[in-house]
């Protein structure tokens, strides 16, 4: 049977998550505010879709009733909300997902992204790419033009090239892949497409994890928004640790590099790599876990 919330209970974790989500994006939001931009947190919210707003939305995910009393203005807005119906519960008024609803429209996305996220989680890490994907966005740049052109290159632009000429580019993640420049491309020791990406993601590619945050989102209100809110402060841990060893010099934001161009600073990257990878793995699993269990929705 479904999980039932009482009022109290699920307006109280609402405030929570809204809280926690206003807390994590609270410096995003006030540059926003003053027009400036950020080469590291800004891709947090230009790559990814979601906006703060949304993010901060709470949905307690599948096979869960929210009652209260009928007149709840929280209760009625609810009710409103795309794949929500009403229900009763003991004679209580409800709101829940409607999951047959969501399934007809949301159905093939769930079941593609499900079939992703289950490959990339049996595969084993590959964990000897040292974040190179961002030195090969910036090798011998053409008519592409430089990411971030206004950060400058810690190794300047010949000292990069070279880094990428002297090392094996091991990239599996299409959606890096597809930003590196035309001279690095051929570079790398696959060809990936779209239509091969579910047969060359895996755990250990730092993007594949951020993406964990694009893949809860996509599947929201179908997985639980503290789950999504997890998935968001991973992707902006992991996304630090990536633009820290990248060719650009952050040192005025307060990052400091990690310098794969060094032994020293591969092996300090494989030891951050495999910590976040873990930590994916795990919300991974939990997001197979809240769109793939059974649920029996309220009669």
């Amino acid at each position: 049977m479904p999980t039932v919330l009482a009022h109290p209970t699920w307006t109280a974790l609402a405030d929570a998550h809204a809280t926690r989500v206003d807390g994590l994006t609270a410096a995003h939001r006030q540059r926003a505010a003053a027009g400036r931009a950020h080469p590291v947190e800004d891709f947090l919210f230009t790559y990814y879709s979601l906006r703060p707003g949304q993010l901060r939305r709470w949905h307690p995910g599948a096979g869960v009733v929210l009652i209260g009393p009928p007149d709840l203005p929280a209760l009625r807005e609810r009710a409103g909300w795309r794949w929500h119906h009403r229900v009763e519960v003991d004679g209580m008024t409800g709101v829940t997902l409607d999951l047959d609803a969501y399934l007809a429209d949301r159905g093939g996305a769930r079941d593609h992204i499900v079939a992703l996220l289950q490959a990339t989680a049996g595969r084993p890490p590959r964990l000897g790419c040292f974040g190179l994907h961002e030195w090969a966005m910036v090798h011998a740049p053409g008519a592409e033009g430089r990411r971030h052109a206004s950060w400058p290159l810690r190794l300047g632009q010949e000292g990069t090239d070279r880094v990428v000429r002297e090392s094996r580019l091991r990239c599996t993640h299409f959606d890096a892949y597809r930003f590196f420049t035309a001279t690095a491309r051929p570079r790398n020791d696959r060809e990936l497409t779209r239509a091969t990406q579910v047969d060359t993601e895996q755990p250990g590619c730092l993007h594949a994890t951020m993406d964990l945050y694009k893949w809860a989102y996509k599947l929201g209100p179908l997985v639980p928004s503290a789950l999504t809110a997890r998935c968001f402060a991973l992707a902006r841990e992991v996304r630090e640790l990536d633009m820290r060893a990248s060719p650009y010099d952050l040192t005025a934001l307060g990052l400091a590099p990690v310098k794969i161009e060094t032994t020293e600073g591969r092996a300090e990257y494989v030891r951050l790599q495999q910590d976040v990878t873990a930590r994916g793995q795990q919300l991974r699993a939990a997001l197979l876990d809240a769109c793939t269990t059974p649920v029996v929705t309220a009669a």
